[in-house]
């Protein structure tokens, strides 16, 4: 009897012990979860305007503590505005970057640190090439607390002496952030020849080495690799009139690629591997390479101008060869990883023709070289360009 009462005393205790240690695991858990969610809320955010807000998405993203950065519009009065509304001014927006930050990496002052080193601080008319107040500096605070200390911030760059002319950027409290466009975000990862082109000769890192010589540390930027060149008048801004899709309307409605079956038809075998096949043409056997002829080169599938005999040169490659886009916004940057190889794949933008790839071992003034392939264009000749409804590069060749 006594030892039935000693066994179901042990198991008792035993049973008492594996529910509580269940209950100390369970709390344990629920504990790590807790901590974890804690964790993951441990971030804040940071407005800024600093120009182009593909340039200041791409500096602040290489700060240490910097968890994203988004692209987007604030500071106005009209509510989810458009980019072609924004870039035709009257609305009160900024180009600006919401920053999201770990503060126990990077604190706030940091931050207010790097952004001075970005922008032109005395500029009231914009950031470097782009003007306009759409492209003004800016900072918003979102409690008194960083209103004190982006205040703090101006004085002490004011008392630095570094800048001769007064700083003029704005301090402002803080709205509503209205994201831009998905083809912004991350713009210098999805388009890198064409975002080093742009910033290269923008001014920007001119101005900034100038200013900060060699006090610029990890806020430089080090996308901007490209052959030194002065901003011009003509150069692409980001602030072209464009709906949201990254293109013009007149240009939407006027290069339409027409269906596979037309394409077949109208097209050479040669045209149609390269254009809808990726396909490559040989060299030094192909139309164009040696063409020296003055006019304009445009896609074989769409019509769209491409390039420009103004910009050809002879690479030795056997491949018609260019220094820049005569419409930028017509090349579009693709990653290819074919052929073991990295390389940057060029395509059409209506058209989605295959052109070829583009590399940065080309001569000034742009130190890159589009390698394009015969088959994926067609010339215009400069007499020819009014007649074949160009006539708007006619000056060109004047």
């Amino acid at each position: 009897m006594i030892n039935k009462i000693f066994i179901a005393v042990v198991i008792l205790a035993i049973g008492i012990f594996g529910i509580f240690r269940i209950h100390s695991l369970t709390h344990a858990m629920t504990e790590k979860d807790d901590m974890t969610m804690t964790d993951s809320k441990k971030t804040d955010t940071a407005i800024f305007a600093g120009g182009c807000f593909w340039c200041t998405e791409s500096d602040f993203e290489k700060v240490p503590g910097v968890l994203d950065v988004i692209s987007g519009y604030t500071g106005g009065h009209v509510v989810d505005p458009a980019y072609e509304q924004v870039s035709a001014g009257g609305t009160g927006h900024v180009e600006a970057v919401k920053v999201i930050y770990d503060p126990e990496k990077v604190s706030y002052d940091m931050l207010l640190d790097a952004f001075w080193r970005y922008v032109d601080p005395t500029d009231s008319g914009g950031q470097f090439v782009d003007r306009g107040p759409q492209y003004r500096s800016a900072i918003f605070y979102a409690n008194e607390n960083e209103h004190q200390m982006i205040e703090a911030s101006k004085k002490k760059l004011e008392a630095s002496g570094r800048f001769t002319k007064p700083v003029v950027t704005d301090i402002l409290p803080r709205g509503p952030f209205y994201p831009a466009e998905e083809y912004h975000q991350d713009y210098y990862k999805k388009n890198p020849i064409r975002y080093k082109f742009y910033r290269s000769r923008s001014g920007r890192d001119q101005f900034l080495e100038k200013t900060w010589q060699n006090e610029m540390g990890m806020v430089k930027d080090m996308d901007s690799k490209m052959p030194a060149g002065m901003s011009s008048p003509n150069m692409m801004s980001p602030m072209d009139t464009m709906n949201k899709g990254g293109m013009t309307m007149s240009e939407k409605h006027m290069y339409m690629k027409p269906d596979d079956e037309n394409l077949k038809k109208r097209l050479t075998p040669i045209q149609y591997k390269v254009a809808r096949e990726n396909g490559t043409e040989p060299p030094f056997k192909n139309e164009y390479w040696d063409n020296h002829e003055p006019g304009i080169y445009v896609d074989i599938v769409s019509g769209e101008p491409l390039f420009s005999s103004t910009d050809k040169f002879e690479s030795g490659t056997g491949w018609p060869s260019f220094t820049k886009p005569l419409e930028p916004g017509h090349v579009i940057e693709k990653e290819d990883k074919g052929l073991f190889m990295n390389r940057t794949e060029v395509r059409s933008k209506f058209g989605d023709s295959h052109l070829g790839h583009v590399f940065d071992d080309g001569p000034e003034p742009t130190g890159l070289r589009y390698c394009i392939n015969s088959a994926s264009l067609r010339f215009v000749a400069a007499k020819d360009l009014e007649k074949e409804g160009y006539g708007t590069y006619r000056a060109m060749f004047k």
